[in-house]
């Protein structure tokens, strides 16, 4: 462990984050909201943090170990989230618990809240709460390396920690900096179309711009207590509804539209195309119910709230136009079991990932093979190429601690008092960054108790940093020399 390098890059970070905190200070001043201090202040802090890391070990120009990137990346992230909450408690009338749990929740795109009466902000802390998820979607650390190519060295060990899986070693360009500039430019222009597209769709310029940070992002954070619902308009929902599928596709495949020129590519991508399958069954299971069930006498009126909700909540956005939670049978555990699936590897949304799914299923097969014909070579073969064993073994044990870490924190939750339902769909709504859940929590999280928000805050870390991360840090070998 390098504690001088690991420093001067964690001071890098924050210093250059500490930037993003000086739209809200121009949007304060536009609308002189009375929240200026709150951010003034939030950047002095994280600008002094940085700059107290940094300054002592700026000269430490080191080789950086892998060991060292999953450290900086978990401490990154925690640090940020804590000063990231400054706003917060500072203009809000929110617990410490609360105002990190709103930027935890922004910054990893879950899109839960803890605030009632979200239209009361002032515009700032609207602005800053969109702000965060637009961040968060691509990745925090991918975004700095992006900004400040190599940190000095060292930036494909950062991007390996905090985006490890099936996919981590895959790169558009042959040097990290440039593919994450690829990746930036990418997300960039979807913003720029998704905004837009929204102002042009009746929004106002600033919904406008709030929404598409959090649309592109797949977060699900708005500026209105009724989220998409308060507009009430069947073209804004289809337009999120386009954003939010193409922010759950792998930015790898759109890198590659865009410099063919041809969409073809979405679909000769196997995760794309499963994706969509899933979405397509899930929404015609979702309406036939709807209509079986008389909840909505018309075909039409069933297809809009039914697709939305399904592509809203298994890509982890979780913007909502009615209570889903309310619909009959099976539907709302479908639906919220959906977010476990989640998007495509590489993109901004969250859950499982379609990729393992793929791969645990393509195992799955290999086995039954396997007994039928003992003496059979049976490869796992992905798109017609040979999965290697190493990755399919990651996989596997991804999935299970995933579940185990789902079933552990659901126990723990439930120990704070909460009634079952709200313990396990809270911890499925957190764990996939679905945001909106059941029970008690299916609208906000302003009812659970301080030490429920905690651990749902260390939930949404954790499956930001993808599990691997966090749980590599808690391990006594990671630590021994």
């Amino acid at each position: 462990m390098q504690a001088s390098v690991i420093k001067r890059i964690l001071g890098q970070l924050l210093i250059l984050f500490s930037v993003t905190l000086l739209p809200p200070i121009g949007v304060s001043l536009w609308y002189q909201d009375g929240a200026l201090c709150a951010f003034v202040l939030a950047f002095m802090v994280m600008c002094g943090i940085g700059l107290f890391f940094w300054l002592p070990s700026r000269k430490q120009i080191k080789d950086l170990h892998l060991h060292d990137g999953f450290l900086i990346t978990a401490l990154f992230w925690i640090v940020l989230s804590v000063v990231g909450a400054l706003p917060f408690l500072f203009v809000s009338q929110l617990t410490l618990a609360q105002a990190v749990f709103e930027a935890v929740s922004g910054f990893t795109t879950t899109g839960a809240t803890v605030i009632n009466n979200i239209e009361a902000l002032p515009p700032s802390i609207l602005y800053y709460r969109q702000q965060l998820q637009w961040l968060g979607g691509l990745g925090i650390i991918v975004l700095a390396v992006a900004v400040l190519p190599l940190l000095g060295i060292g930036g494909m060990q950062l991007y390996r920690a905090e985006t490890p899986g099936p996919m981590r070693d895959e790169k558009l360009t042959p040097r990290l900096a440039h593919s994450a500039k690829a990746l930036l430019y990418i997300y960039i222009s979807l913003t720029v179309a998704c905004l837009l597209a929204y102002w042009m769709a009746g929004m106002s310029l600033f919904d406008a711009i709030g929404h598409s940070y959090s649309t592109v992002a797949t977060g699900g954070f708005s500026t209105h207590d009724a989220s998409l619902g308060y507009y009430d308009s069947p073209l804004i929902e289809s337009i999120a509804m386009l954003f939010i599928m193409l922010g759950s596709l792998n930015f790898t495949v759109h890198f590659v539209v865009s410099q063919k020129l041809d969409i073809r590519h979405y679909w000769k991508d196997i995760q794309a195309r499963v994706f969509i399958y899933i979405v397509l069954v899930l929404i015609l299971i979702t309406v036939f119910v709807l209509m079986w069930q008389g909840v909505y006498s018309s075909f039409w009126t069933a297809l809009r709230y039914g697709s939305f909700e399904v592509i809203s909540i298994i890509s982890s956005t979780g913007y909502g136009i009615t209570d889903f939670s309310q619909w009959p049978l099976f539907l709302p555990v479908l639906i919220l079991g959906s977010g476990f699936i989640g998007g495509c590897v590489g993109s901004t949304a969250g859950g499982f990932r379609v990729i393992r799914f793929i791969l645990l299923y393509k195992q799955g097969i290999r086995e039954i093979m396997r007994l039928i014909h003992p003496n059979a070579v049976v490869t796992v073969k992905i798109d017609n190429k040979k999965v290697p064993n190493d990755v399919t073994q990651a996989v596997g044990g991804f999935a299970f601690l995933y579940i185990a870490s789902y079933v552990f924190l659901s126990m723990l939750f439930m120990g704070t008092g909460v009634d079952m339902i709200t313990a396990f769909s809270a911890i499925a709504a957190t764990l996939n960054m679905t945001g909106p859940g059941l029970g008690k929590v299916a609208l906000t999280y302003g009812g659970i108790s301080d030490i429920g928000l905690w651990i749902l805050s260390f939930t949404m870390l954790l499956a930001r940093l993808e599990i691997f991360t966090v749980l590599v840090l808690l391990s006594p070998a990671f630590w021994k020399r």
